[in-house]
């Protein structure tokens, strides 16, 4: 069993043990008990810590560095012009959406009636399985 309590910046240089795939919403619990092919792993983080992709955990002695990497997993993948890609993320944002965002595309969790909104407002939208990054809440926080 391996307790990982401390979370540190991406930082390639660093050595790890092992790397934990992780999807969006599993990298916003900060308790959590996973099974790898070869260990129990408990997250044991401060309440709120959201993971991004690269993200190094460590015991708290220092004794295991474990890489996050996020997971593919199904998503809409919207593209448009810019202007439909804003309101497109206007009209998530009013719902409370996840949605990682680029200046070329959105990506969110698979809805079908947030799919045929997006569409009738003129946006491509495909499915996908694909890492999702979506933004951390504007006060630090994850819906």
């Amino acid at each position: 069993m391996i307790a990982l309590t401390q979370r540190q910046p991406p930082n390639t240089d660093i050595p790890v043990d092992f790397t934990l795939a992780l999807t969006a919403e599993e990298r916003t619990r900060s308790r959590y008990r996973l099974e790898t092919q070869d260990e129990i792993v408990f997250l044991r983080l401060p309440r709120g810590t959201v993971l991004r992709n690269g993200d190094l955990l460590q015991a708290e002695d220092a004794s295991v560095v474990v890489r996050v990497i996020a997971k593919p997993e199904p998503v809409l993948v919207v593209t448009a012009t810019p202007v439909l890609l804003l309101k497109a993320a206007y009209h998530l944002g009013n719902r409370h959406v996840p949605v990682e965002v680029t200046q070329d595309y959105l990506r969110l969790s698979p809805d079908p009636v947030l799919r045929t909104m997006l569409e009738q407002l003129g946006m491509q939208v495909h499915e996908a399985v694909l890492p999702f990054q979506p933004e951390i809440g504007a006060y630090g926080h994850h819906h």
